[in-house]
């Protein structure tokens, strides 16, 4: 079976997963993961269902920024989550994890999480995770993880992020397997999300792999800027940010961007 075939059939003779990916819904084309996840809650789909394309012809990042991808080269999937409401905040550092803990089981690479949802390697973007969902009160109607992995994606091709994105192809210098790669991410994922469902505490590990920590950033909230030293991390992942004047500000991860800032 090939290496580049992420079909149900092909992913259920190795996945083993007890929850995360029993249902698969693959396309080899369509706008939008997230889009296609929603459209499944509507038509009923289980916790763990995963939505999986070849390739996106509108996918998105957050801010409702584009993300980029050609046919078979990356990863490109959408999970279907019932969690409760105090698991929310951590999905992303999960995710982040997830794809963290999958680069480093598959190759000799070391990548960093740059907060609050990116994946880096040698401080370009490999991954991206978007989080959607809706609640209603205190309950969480439903939770969509997006992930976005570059496996043989050639960033170079596009002119936009030749300068800021890379993939597992670009910096090993050969072809990835996608299936091995999407496997192994599931899985990981699955047993991160077991350990928020037993309250255990995923975030020591996300603080850990960190690499925004202690530097100067500009923090983008809504139409506000901030300038100043991201000092620390809260445990639901919001970035505490010291400003010159040595006051503190706590910055929720969902409203913001971030950038490296020279002062």
């Amino acid at each position: 079976m090939s290496s580049n075939d992420l079909s149900p059939e092909a992913l259920r003779r190795e996945l083993r997963t007890k929850l995360i990916g029993q249902n698969i819904l693959h396309y080899p084309k369509t706008p939008s993961t997230m889009d296609a996840a929603k459209q499944a809650i509507r038509d009923g789909a289980v916790e763990g269902t995963v939505v999986i394309a070849d390739q996106q012809t509108l996918g998105r990042g957050r801010l409702g920024r584009e993300w980029f991808s050609s046919p078979k080269s990356s990863i490109l999937l959408s999970i279907i989550l019932y969690p409760k409401l105090e698991y929310l905040p951590r999905l992303t550092m999960a995710a982040c994890l997830a794809v963290v803990r999958s680069i480093e089981k598959l190759t000799c690479l070391e990548p960093t999480i740059k907060w609050p949802n990116d994946v880096l390697i040698d401080g370009k973007k490999v991954s991206g995770i978007l989080i959607e969902s809706d609640i209603s009160g205190d309950s969480v109607k439903y939770a969509i993880v997006g992930i976005a992995l570059n496996v043989n994606f050639d960033p170079t091709a596009i002119p936009e992020i030749s300068e800021t994105a890379t993939s597992l192809r670009q910096v090993l210098g050969r072809e990835v397997s996608r299936k091995e790669v999407l496997m192994v991410l599931l899985g990981e994922f699955e047993g991160l999300y077991y350990e928020l469902r037993r309250g255990e505490r995923i975030d020591r590990e996300w603080h850990r792999r960190l690499d925004t920590l202690g530097k100067k950033v500009s923090v983008r909230c809504g139409d506000k800027i901030e300038d100043g030293v991201a000092q620390e991390v809260d445990g639901d992942g919001n970035l505490i940010l010291r400003r010159s004047d040595g006051s503190v500000v706590i910055i929720a991860a969902g409203d913001v961007t971030l950038r490296a800032h020279n002062y």
